[in-house]
């Protein structure tokens, strides 16, 4: 099987032609169909997820089918399957026990501890393993994988806001906005300032106004989610929530926050951050996706494309989701 390897951070990924791994208890293998290309994949490839195992193939929304099955499994060999970003978690730590597996003191993820898609197969615990929407094709259904679940997770948090802003419109926003409309709320769109583009293609997916991040929406926002990696944004958005507002950092990592008046927050207004994932969100988010119609707007690229497709994401040149296709 071909498998592009990320041997050591700030390196070009390298192909590499491998045996077929085999699957051990509880585990499957999957023959990878479509595998979307993540922000995360860019933190991974910049050293800026220190645990990480290298060398590591790259790569947590993975679609594909299941062609071999290890002691004590129950899919069938044949059915279609999502691996997201978390694949495993302990089960015993305080967090597991209480519904928090996404917060495990000991997890291993899709693409960073575990080989994830950026291959031709991979292997999955069978158990972290989700069922996908039978109406979306495998290109289609791969940025739910991680651009979507963690949107959600992201819009749940924002609870009954009405007024939503969302900084950093890509594949998880251009999902998300499109969520928050059909559940009525208005979502407004920040963009890097001057990328006309960006503003139109979130108005096309149900923003009721978009523009430049260092623009004031026209009247204050319920809450706002940041999906950028870029802490700057943290004390703008907190300027343009009302009292009471939310402010939502939806992504793995972050650039250092700058400091800011004690007046930005004063009035209950409240920072958190969303943390990986959990099976029950999956579950949730796959049956909600069932009942909207979502129009997913994916790039598809070759998977000996993996490199180019960093790249382009990097560039900001990719409009909805990157997605390689086997």
């Amino acid at each position: 099987m071909r498998a592009w390897v990320l041997r050591q951070p700030h390196t070009a990924l390298v192909r590499e032609d491998r045996a077929l791994p085999v699957p051990g208890q509880r585990q499957v293998r999957v023959r990878v169909r479509a595998c979307g290309v993540c922000r995360t994949d860019l933190h991974l490839v910049d050293g800026e997820l220190p645990n990480a195992k290298l060398p590591v193939v790259p790569g947590h929304e993975i679609v594909g089918t299941v062609d071999a099955a290890g002691p004590d499994t129950h899919l069938a060999i044949g059915e279609r399957i999502g691996i997201p970003w978390l694949g495993h978690a302990c089960g015993r730590c305080g967090y597991c026990l209480t519904a928090q597996e996404n917060l495990c003191d000991t997890p291993s993820f899709t693409g960073c501890h575990i080989d994830g898609g950026y291959a031709d197969y991979t292997l999955a615990d069978e158990a972290f393993c989700l069922k996908l929407p039978e109406t979306l094709d495998d290109v289609h259904a791969a940025p739910l994988l991680c651009a979507g679940l963690i949107g959600y997770r992201c819009l749940r948090k924002a609870e009954g806001a009405q007024r939503i802003g969302i900084y950093g419109f890509g594949a998880a926003a251009h999902l998300i906005a499109q969520i928050a409309r059909h559940q009525q709320r208005d979502v407004y769109a920040f963009v890097r300032p001057g990328d006309t583009a960006a503003a139109g293609f979130a108005r096309d997916m149900g923003a009721v106004w978009a523009g430049g991040s260092n623009v004031a929406p026209p009247q204050s926002l319920d809450a706002a989610i940041i999906f950028a990696p870029v802490g700057e944004l943290v004390p703008i958005a907190l300027r343009a929530v009302r009292k009471g507002g939310h402010v939502i950092c939806g992504g793995i990592h972050m650039s250092p926050i700058p400091q800011f008046p004690y007046e930005w927050l004063w009035g209950e207004r409240r920072i958190s951050s969303v943390a990986n994932l959990t099976r029950a969100d999956g579950h949730e988010f796959m049956s909600l996706v069932q009942k909207i119609p979502l129009r997913i707007q994916v790039q598809p690229y070759g998977l000996p494309d993996a490199q180019q497709a960093l790249d382009d994401l990097r560039a900001g040149g990719v409009s909805g989701a990157a997605v390689l296709v086997a």
